[in-house]
């Protein structure tokens, strides 16, 4: 059987994968059931909010970055149960992700993007401090996405109704300023401005 910790890689890979299918496309009445490394449909949103612009994640990469690219010529397939190469190639993966490049463009720029929330703190129940990752249990039941996968967020204002993993847009004014946390470091942070739920649905499409 092969070694969790390759399969933990494969389907971090898979997760990070741009182009991966996103799964229920937009359109339904109610939302669908995330599965792990789900992305959230571009296009999705009610309304757009005029004052910021609406971002994907892949602009959040730079051009030159490869986030596979420390696993050429390694065979991920051939990691079998127990094989230290699997905990070797973990770890690699993780120091490189955790360090991974941002985008220089993006600083200072006033955007909007959609995400799933992986809770930082809570006051009474509400929500204040959280990451933004672009696919469903990232940082929870699969390793973390590369720094510049990652956008801390602080709120103006607590939010009692957010929950770990809820699909949410948010707005505000984006910098490149790195974060450590315990869930993940991002490679970006944000004062968000506006938290909005993920709405699904054919209305203001």
């Amino acid at each position: 059987m092969r070694h969790f910790l390759g399969c933990a890689l494969l389907l971090a890979l898979a997760a990070c994968n741009p182009n991966a299918d996103s799964g229920d496309q937009p359109g339904s009445v109610a939302p669908p059931t995330y599965q792990v490394g789900d992305r959230l449909p571009a296009g999705a949103a009610v309304q757009a909010a005029p004052t910021y612009r609406e971002i994907t994640w892949d602009e959040l990469i730079p051009p030159d970055w490869d986030p596979a690219g420390i696993f050429a010529g390694f065979n991920l397939d051939d990691l079998q149960d127990a094989d230290p190469r699997a905990d070797a190639a973990l770890e690699k993966m993780r120091q490189a992700w955790d360090n991974a490049p941002v985008n220089p463009q993006m600083q200072g720029q006033a955007i909007r993007i959609p995400g799933f929330v992986v809770p930082l703190d809570a006051e009474g129940g509400a929500l204040r401090e959280f990451l933004l990752v672009p696919y469903f249990g990232g940082c929870i039941h699969v390793p973390p996405p590369p720094a510049n996968q990652i956008i801390h967020v602080r709120a103006q204002s607590a939010f009692k109704d957010i929950q770990a993993m809820d699909a949410i847009w948010i707005s505000g004014v984006l910098t490149t300023t790195h974060t450590n946390s315990q869930m993940g470091n991002a490679g970006y942070s944000m004062a968000a401005q506006q938290v909005e739920p993920y709405r699904w649905g054919s209305e203001g499409r």
